[in-house]
C-alpha cells in the first residue's frame, strides 16, 4: 500500500474516532452537573476527541506526531487513567500529607504524567523518529498502568456494579491494550508500523458505543442521549444484515474465483439465495421477536420503553371500528409478544362467555362466574402462568384449573380485566410467546395495568351500546306516541262518519265524502304503521306547494262541525318540508281548533306570504286560553285540558316547525278565540325570484 492511501486512511480513521466522542461528550456537557463522574467523562470525551482530530490533521500533512498530538495523547492518557482511579474510589489515603491526601503510587504517577505532558508540549519528545527508547517505553508503561487499573476497577465491584460498568472498561481496556501493543511493537523493531498505527483510530471508534452503552446503564455518569428500542432494534437489524450481506459476498466471490466454468452461475445463485435467506429472516414474526427481547434484556435497564408500549397500546384500543374485544387480545398479546389469544366477558347471565378471538378460533365454552378461577382472578389479579401452574400448583394457592383451560391449545398466560378495586370483567387467554419472555415483576406489572385499561375500554363499550339501545327505544316510545294521538283523531273522524250514518247514508254526497274518508284514513295509518318498523330512517324535506298541503289538511276535516274555511290569499309558494309531517302539523292545528269551538262558531285557515317567509293563519272562535297557560302549559307534552286529549299535537307541531327553522306563534284570549301563526321560511330558490320581483 503507497504512502499517498495509508494516509487518506489514517485520516479517515482518526476522523471517525474525533467525530464519535465529540458525539460522545458534547450532550454531557449539559448534564454533568450533580454526577459523580460527569467532568471526568466530559473532560475524557472531549480530550480523546481533539487527539483524534489532531492526528487526522496530522494525516493529512504526510506527519505521524506532531507536538500538539503528542500532548493530547499523554492528556488522554491521564484522564482516562483518572477517571478509572475514581471509578475504583480507593485513591486517598486517611493519613498522607500529599496533595488531596493522594497515595504515594497515585502521586507519583500523576508527576510522571505531568513530566511527559511538558516533554511533549516543549517539543522534546520526538517519537516518530525514535532517537530514544525513553518515550517510547513510557507509552508502553502508560498503557500497561491503563490496562492494570480497568481490571482493578472492574474486579472490585459487586455483581450489579459490573453490570453496568462492563463495557466501559472493555471499552477502555481496548484502547490501552491497542496502544501496548502499538509501542512494544514500535520498541521491538524501532519504528512505528504505519498500518497499525493508521488502524488505531477505527479501534478507537469501535469503542465508543461500548462507553456509551455504559453511560445509559450506570446512574452516576449517564448521559442524558437516549436511543429509543425502536431506533435500536432498526439498527441492530440493519448491522446485521451488513455483516450478513458482507459475509454472502466474501463466499460468493470465492466460488466465482474457484469455481471454474461453473463461477459465476454458482456465484449469482447463491447470492440470489442468500437474499430470499436474509428477506425470510427479516420478514420472520418469531425473529424479530427474539431480537426484541435480546436488546431489552441487554440493552435496557427495563424491558420495556413504557412510553411507546402505552401510546401502541392506547392507539390500538383506540381505532375506529366495531372489533373492540378482537383490538383488545391483539394488544394485550402484543405487550408479551404472543401470537393470539381470546377474550371472555362478563354477561348478564352470570358467566364469563368467550366474546372474541385473534389469531385463533372463537372458543364456545364459558366459565361460572363463581368458578375457582374466576373466584381466583378477582381475589388475587394475579396473572396466572399455565405452565407453571402445571409445575407447581402450590404457589396458586386455591386455584383449581377448568378442564377446558388445560387442554387450551398453546395456552400459556390468563390476564385478568379488572373494572375498580376488586371486580372481575372478563379474562384473556394467550397462546405461547413467539420468543422465550422471562415472567418478572415488571411483566406482570405490566399486564396487570394493561388489564385494567383494556377493561375500562370495553367497559365503556358495553356502556355506549346500551345506551344506543336505550335511546331507540325512547325513540320507538316516542313515535309510538305520536302514532297514538294520530290514530285518536282517526278514530274521532270515524266516529262522528259512523254517528252521521244513519241520518245521512242515503246521501250520495256524505257516501262519497265517507268513503274517501275511510281511504285516506287507511293510508294514514300504513304511514303510522311504515314509520313505527323504521323509526331510525331519516326524512328528507322536499319542495312543497303550501296552499296544496293546507288544502288537503283542510278536506280531511271537512266532516266536522264546525266546517273549517280556506282563505288562500297567495298560491304558489312553496317551502323545504316533509309533507305527511307538515299535513299532520297543521290537521292538529285545525282538530284542536274545531274541538275550541262551538258548532255555531267559525274556523278559518288562512295562507299568507310574508316577505321571504310563508304564513299559515289557524284562527277560530272558541273558548280561547288565558296567557299564564299559553306560557306555563300549553308546548308541555302530556299537558291537555280535554278529557280525552294526550297534550302532545301541539307540542309535536312545535318541535317540526322549528325543526324546518319556522316557528309556531299563539294569540289567543279567554272567551275571544285562538289565532296560531305557522311561519315558515320560504323555499330559497322561490325567496330569489321574489326578491327579483321586488
Amino acid at each position: 500500500m503507497d504512502s499517498v492511501s495509508l494516509t487518506s486512511i489514517a485520516t479517515y480513521s482518526y476522523g471517525l474516532a474525533a467525530v464519535g466522542f465529540l458525539l460522545l461528550g458534547v450532550p454531557l456537557l449539559t448534564s454533568w452537573r450533580g454526577r459523580a463522574h460527569g467532568p471526568l467523562l466530559v473532560a475524557a470525551c472531549l480530550i480523546s476527541a481533539f487527539w483524534a482530530a489532531s492526528l487526522a490533521w496530522a494525516a493529512t500533512d504526510l506527519l505521524m506526531w506532531t507536538d500538539l498530538s503528542d500532548g493530547f495523547e499523554v492528556a488522554r492518557n491521564a484522564v482516562w487513567s483518572l477517571f478509572l482511579v475514581v471509578l475504583l474510589g480507593d485513591w486517598r489515603a486517611p493519613g498522607s500529607r500529599l496533595p488531596l491526601k493522594l497515595r504515594p503510587a497515585l502521586f507519583a504517577a500523576a508527576v510522571c504524567y505531568l513530566v511527559a505532558l511538558a516533554a511533549a508540549s516543549l517539543g522534546y519528545w520526538d517519537l516518530a523518529l525514535l532517537e530514544s527508547v525513553l518515550p517510547v517505553t513510557v507509552r508502553v508503561v502508560q498503557a500497561v498502568g491503563g490496562m492494570l487499573l480497568v481490571e482493578q476497577a472492574y474486579r472490585n465491584k459487586t455483581t450489579q456494579e459490573r453490570w453496568a460498568i462492563k463495557f466501559a472498561c472493555l471499552g477502555i481496556g481496548g484502547m490501552f491494550a491497542y496502544d501496548f501493543y502499538l509501542y512494544s511493537h514500535a520498541m521491538l523493531f524501532r519504528e512505528v508500523d504505519p498500518d497499525i498505527w493508521a488502524a488505531r483510530g477505527v479501534i478507537n471508534a469501535l469503542t465508543v458505543p461500548l462507553l456509551a452503552l455504559s453511560m445509559r446503564r450506570a446512574k452516576s455518569w449517564r448521559s442524558p442521549l437516549a436511543v429509543s428500542r425502536r431506533a435500536m432494534f432498526h439498527s441492530a437489524a440493519l448491522f446485521g444484515s451488513a455483516i450478513y450481506l458482507l459475509a454472502m459476498g466474501s463466499a460468493g466471490y470465492y466460488l466465482r474465483y474457484f469455481g471454474g466454468s461453473w463461477g459465476t452461475v454458482m456465484q449469482v445463485t447463491f447470492l440470489f439465495g442468500a437474499l430470499l435467506l436474509l428477506a425470510g429472516i427479516l420478514f420472520s414474526g418469531t425473529f424479530r421477536a427474539w431480537l426484541k427481547v435480546f436488546i431489552s434484556k441487554h440493552f435496557y435497564s427495563y424491558g420495556y420503553d413504557y412510553r411507546e408500549e402505552w401510546m401502541r397500546f392506547t392507539r390500538t384500543l383506540s381505532e375506529a371500528g366495531p372489533n373492540l374485544g378482537e383490538r383488545t387480545v391483539q394488544a394485550v398479546a402484543a405487550l408479551v409478544e404472543s401470537p393470539g389469544g381470546a377474550l371472555w366477558q362478563r354477561r348478564e347471565a352470570g358467566r364469563f362467555e368467550p366474546v372474541a378471538a385473534w389469531e385463533v378460533p372463537l372458543p364456545d365454552v364459558a366459565e361460572p362466574a363463581d368458578s375457582a378461577l374466576c373466584r381466583f382472578l378477582e381475589s388475587t389479579q394475579w396473572v396466572i402462568d399455565l405452565g407453571e401452574y402445571a409445575d407447581d400448583p402450590d404457589k396458586y394457592e386455591g386455584l383449581v384449573l377448568p378442564e377446558w383451560l388445560r387442554d387450551f391449545p398453546r395456552g400459556w398466560l390468563v390476564v385478568p380485566l379488572m373494572m375498580g378495586a376488586n371486580k372481575l370483567f372478563g379474562f384473556v387467554v394467550l397462546h405461547t410467546a413467539r420468543s422465550p419472555v422471562k415472567l418478572n415483576w415488571e411483566v406482570l406489572d405490566l399486564l396487570e395495568i394493561a388489564g385494567s385499561q383494556a377493561a375500562s375500554y370495553l367497559a365503556q363499550q358495553d356502556a355506549a351500546d346500551a345506551l344506543m339501545t336505550a335511546r331507540q327505544f325512547e325513540s320507538f316510545n316516542r313515535m309510538s306516541t305520536f302514532v297514538v294521538h294520530d290514530l285518536k283523531n282517526l278514530v274521532s273522524q270515524l266516529s262522528l262518519m259512523n254517528a252521521n250514518a244513519e241520518k245521512h247514508k242515503n246521501n250520495p254526497e256524505f257516501q262519497a265524502d265517507m268513503l274517501e274518508t275511510v281511504s285516506l284514513s287507511v293510508q294514514k295509518m300504513r304511514l303510522m304503521l311504515q314509520k313505527l318498523s323504521r323509526i331510525d330512517v331519516q326524512e328528507k324535506p322536499v319542495p312543497l306547494a303550501v296552499d296544496q298541503v293546507v288544502r288537503q289538511a283542510v278536506a280531511n276535516k271537512a266532516a266536522f262541525e264546525p266546517r273549517p274555511q280556506l282563505d288562500l290569499r297567495d298560491t304558489g309558494l312553496r317551502v323545504l318540508a316533509d309533507r305527511e309531517r307538515l299535513e299532520r302539523v297543521v290537521g292538529h292545528l285545525i282538530q284542536n281548533a274545531i274541538e275550541a269551538t262551538p258548532k255555531e262558531g267559525s274556523v278559518t285557515i288562512g295562507l299568507y306570504q310574508d316577505g321571504e317567509a310563508v304564513r299559515i293563519e289557524i284562527t277560530d272562535t272558541g273558548e280561547g286560553m288565558s296567557e299564564e297557560f299559553i306560557r306555563e302549559r300549553l308546548f308541555k307534552p302530556f299537558e291537555s285540558t280535554k278529557s280525552a286529549g294526550m297534550g302532545i299535537g301541539v307540542f309535536e307541531s312545535r318541535e317540526y316547525i322549528n325543526e324546518l327553522g319556522g316557528r309556531l306563534e299563539v294569540s289567543s284570549k279567554p272567551l275571544s278565540g285562538t289565532t296560531f301563526k305557522v311561519i315558515l321560511p320560504l323555499y330559497k330558490q322561490d325567496a330569489l325570484l321574489v326578491d327579483r320581483a321586488a
